[in-house]
């Protein structure tokens, strides 16, 4: 694979990095390489232990947080694999209100005994410095979804550091383009590249990054021992969705500005979250479940689905979704701005409220 010569900023990075040597007739991009074993003579011999379809995809991410990067069939599967580095009855510390699957295998795991889990509001880092002597995990989203707290990592970091604690950061709101947590003391960064990573809704697919090599290799071995490899096509589109990450980013997190501005002023509207930076807006309507799903219901343009960091704009109301944390208010709608004209999210917002009586 070849990378820029230089350092290059990060615009330039998602497009000029994976790529093939620049050889005279040879392709501009990776293909897809679809086989389940090679011909004997290098590292690889079975296709569970690399593809060089993942490879592409695993230099642009590496080179943007400034690490090694691993790609997995799902955020989820990824998650596992970090999740797999905690001894058993160890503890972990984790942000009351994680991402809902990740709290699901958290709670689960620690009915079973698997581990003990010291939930903690990640915005309050005084709070999450006093959470973490004695446990051998942190776990942080910054910001969490849904409810977009922002924790402070670097102050996180190095008390994790001083504790012997790896440190593992959801960086999936704020991309690499935002927040590099691996700079910030962090171990390992987690990407749920079906989000903005590859950014059209078409993948699922999921990413850890780290510095450290003994991390790498424990984390590879779960992934290739596990199983949890991501198909070559997913890759290969994934690779195809980052190359244009700076451009939609940049546009969805100024229609997310506009519309943020807008919203607090708008009947219906009981509360707006939103961390000041990034495409994720979060909102809290007046009424009952029953009304939110109501104004859910009605655009014609906003998608009502679950997901996010495509380039359509969608939203959804939180807490219809299984498992989902009480903390999540009943009528909390999240919004994945996307990269439409901001004008016609904002007319389709207001006509949504409007058709539901809200």
């Amino acid at each position: 694979m070849s990378t820029p010569q230089s350092a290059s900023r990060p615009a330039t990075t998602v497009v000029a990095t994976g790529r093939p040597p620049a050889e005279p007739g040879a392709g501009v991009v990776i293909p897809p390489t679809f086989t389940s074993t090679y011909v004997v003579g290098t590292d690889l011999r079975y296709a569970r232990a690399g593809n060089p379809t993942w490879t592409a995809f695993e230099d642009v991410l590496g080179a943007l947080e400034g690490g090694e990067a691993l790609l997995y069939s799902s955020g989820m599967a990824a998650a596992s694999a970090a999740l797999t580095l905690v001894p058993h009855g160890a503890t972990i510390v984790a942000p009351a209100g994680a991402y809902n699957g990740v709290d699901t295998v958290l709670r689960e795991g620690e009915t079973a005994g698997r581990w003990l889990v010291r939930w903690v509001d990640v915005s309050d880092a005084d709070a999450v410095a006093a959470a973490i002597p004695g446990a051998a995990l942190v776990w942080l989203e910054s910001p969490t979804n849904p409810l977009l707290q922002v924790a402070d990592l670097a102050a996180a970091a190095e008390v994790a550091q001083r504790e012997c604690a790896v440190v593992v950061v959801d960086n999936t709101f704020a991309t690499p383009l935002l927040q590099r947590p691996l700079e910030l003391g962090a171990d390992i960064v987690l990407h749920s590249a079906t989000k903005y990573l590859s950014g059209h809704s078409d993948v699922i697919l999921g990413a850890l990054v780290t510095r450290d090599a003994r991390l790498h290799a424990a984390l590879l071995s779960a992934r290739t021992l596990g199983g949890a490899i991501p198909g070559p096509m997913e890759a290969w589109l994934a690779t195809r969705g980052i190359r244009t990450l700076a451009v939609r980013f940049d546009r969805a997190c100024s229609n997310a500005a506009i519309l943020a501005a807008r919203l607090g002023d708008l009947a219906g509207v009981s509360r707006v979250r939103y961390p000041g930076f990034g495409a994720m807006i979060s909102i809290e309507l007046a009424g009952d479940a029953e009304s939110a799903d109501a104004v859910c219901a009605a655009p014609s343009l906003i998608s009502n689905s679950t997901s996010l960091g495509g380039v359509e704009t969608q939203w959804e109301r939180r807490r219809a979704i299984p498992n989902e944390p009480v903390t999540t208010p009943e009528t909390l709608v999240r919004i994945s701005v996307g990269i439409e004209d901001v004008e016609d999210i904002w007319t389709d917002i207001v006509t949504a409220l409007a058709a539901a009586g809200s």
